[in-house]
């Protein structure tokens, strides 16, 4: 068993990650001894992500892992991404099933495996791609964002996605244009769709690259194909960007919903980051605090962007 750890120190106001600690368990023999297993579980508990190993030459082990590991790790109440790799791939049975037979069931049975591999460290076989796919686990964990048992994402994730969506639909008409797409804009200039310029402007503030005509064309055109009501007229609906984003993480790039969440000031639990809210500041008692000008207006010009029923109107009759 391997744990990692992730270290994180705040630098201009933003959280970023410093290093990912490493620590190899007892051999399972080892881990008879009281003091060695209380050890390990405690180091469990602390981890950010866990990597549970069995022998492909000894199909036993990997029994164990689904009647004791990861049960033990579900009664201690770890709730943290699980990597499966299976070691000794150069000893692996040919006649044995895939990789992908075997573990259906038990990843159907136990969500919390993010992936599994195989690999051989005497034949360098993956072996880079073990570390990659559990500091991948770490860094753009899938439990915050998707739901495995619905395939959907999670509440969470859809209201942090959709208040990005409203921040970068700059025109206010309910779909993100090419220009807003190519991923923000001033939110004084929303439609309910981003345009091909808002699209743009999206890419941009959180890829720092722009995106080509003909790429922003391909996004919309796999929207448009799976989810008809992705895109309008005006650009990429909210429904369509919800959509772009359950695709990038059915198809294992969480990286980038995370990379736009992080952006927008989002931390691991998909919580708005401490230093975005400030804290009530400090007046004398003979102090009093009012809104200025602009942010009058500012509230205003929102209030009346989304008054439907023109209800400002009705009162001020």
């Amino acid at each position: 068993m391997m744990t990692m750890t992730m270290e994180k120190v705040k630098k201009e106001k933003s959280c970023r990650l410093r290093s990912i600690a490493i620590s190899i368990s007892p051999s399972t023999s080892t881990l008879k001894c009281p003091e060695h297993k209380s050890k390990t579980f405690a180091e469990c508990q602390n981890a950010d992500a866990i990597v549970l190993t069995y022998a492909c030459d000894r199909p036993s082990t990997l029994d164990r892992l689904s009647t004791y590991w990861l049960l033990e790790l579900r009664r201690l109440e770890i709730k943290v991404p699980v990597i499966v790799v299976g070691c000794k791939l150069d000893l692996r049975d040919e006649q044995q099933m895939s990789l992908e037979q075997v573990m259906s069931p038990i990843m159907q049975q136990f969500r919390e495996i993010e992936t599994c591999i195989e690999c051989s460290s005497l034949r360098q076989i993956q072996v880079p791609e073990v570390f990659y796919y559990a500091q991948k686990a770490v860094l753009h964990p899938t439990a915050p964002l998707f739901d495995q048992e619905t395939q959907s994402l999670k509440p969470r994730c859809i209201r942090a996605l959709k208040r990005i969506f409203i921040l970068c639909d700059t025109n206010r008409d309910g779909a993100l244009s090419d220009s807003e797409l190519s991923f923000e804009k001033d939110i004084h200039s929303l439609d309910g769709a981003l345009s091909d310029s808002e699209l743009n402007d999206f890419q941009v503030k959180c890829f720092s690259a722009p995106l080509q005509p003909t790429e922003i064309a391909g996004v919309k055109k796999v929207v448009q194909e799976k989810m008809p009501d992705g895109v309008n007229e005006n650009g990429l609906t909210l429904t369509g960007f919800l959509f772009l984003h359950a695709l990038f993480i059915e198809k294992g790039r969480l990286e980038t919903t995370w990379t736009v969440l992080r952006k927008y000031g989002y931390d691991n639990d998909i919580k708005l980051r401490d230093d975005l809210l400030p804290s009530s500041f400090k007046r004398t008692p003979d102090q009093s605090v009012e809104l200025t000008n602009e942010t009058v207006e500012f509230l205003k010009e929102i209030f009346h962007t989304f008054d439907v029923d023109n209800v400002s109107s009705a009162h001020e009759g």
